[in-house]
């Protein structure tokens, strides 16, 4: 059977949530990277939606195949597949629904925010000032969360620090200088902690554009 394959964007978020639950997971799959400007025809074939990640799963015999074309459930495809690190924290009924949740309302309600917070110029409504403080109120939200344990929902790592790990990151790049100054330790200390890891940077790793020349890459092999 043939490998599973991600179309992705190296900086795009959501494919970089993708591809740090597949590394979790250790599912190897083979990167096909490309350009929004460039569309395949191939990725816009399998998910008519034209944006990543997209994964697509052959079945037993190559003869049909799954696709997935949801960052999060790219997550769930992986790490139920095989958790080796329980970020399910598969012994509690109710945790990953709790997660669930969680990630749901960050992606609808913080991801809206941040990205007004990111391209003030564009939304006149507020001024770049207002929208920080829309986010920060779900930054100090995590950072309640931490004071009580080391991640987000509990004394080890779980779905929910790896599903929101890129938006973080995202809103401390906005303004650096403040971020380095505001009352979130934790948050911070949290973040610097995952981006250290070998992991972020396996997730991080730039191949070259499978329009370019129609080669993928694997992403989760031992030689990484």
């Amino acid at each position: 059977m043939s490998l599973p394959y991600l179309y992705s964007l190296q900086h795009c978020p959501y494919a970089m949530r993708a591809r740090l639950g597949l590394l979790l997971a250790e599912q190897v799959v083979m990167v096909r990277a490309i350009k929004l400007v460039n569309k395949p025809a191939e990725m816009l074939a399998v998910s008519a939606k034209g944006t990543v990640p997209v994964l697509v799963v052959p079945n037993q015999d190559d003869a049909d195949h799954t696709v997935i074309d949801e960052s999060l459930d790219v997550m769930l495809w992986g790490l139920k597949n095989n958790d080796p690190q329980d970020l399910l924290y598969q012994q509690a009924p109710e945790a990953l629904n709790n997660m669930l949740m969680l990630i749901q309302r960050f992606d609808t309600e913080f991801v809206e925010v941040l990205e007004k917070y990111k391209h003030a110029s564009r939304y006149r409504q507020f001024s770049q000032l207002f929208y920080r403080r829309e986010c920060a109120v779900f930054i100090a939200e995590l950072e309640t969360a931490l004071q009580q344990h080391d991640y987000f929902m509990g004394p080890k790592a779980s779905l929910v620090d790896y599903a929101l790990l890129p938006f973080i990151r995202q809103f401390a790049r906005v303004d650096r200088k403040w971020y380095l100054q505001t009352p979130y330790p934790k948050v911070r200390a949290w973040l610097d902690k995952q981006l250290q890891q070998p992991l972020f940077t396996k997730a991080m790793a730039k191949f070259p554009l499978w329009t370019e020349n129609h080669e993928a890459f694997l992403l989760g092999s031992s030689s990484q």
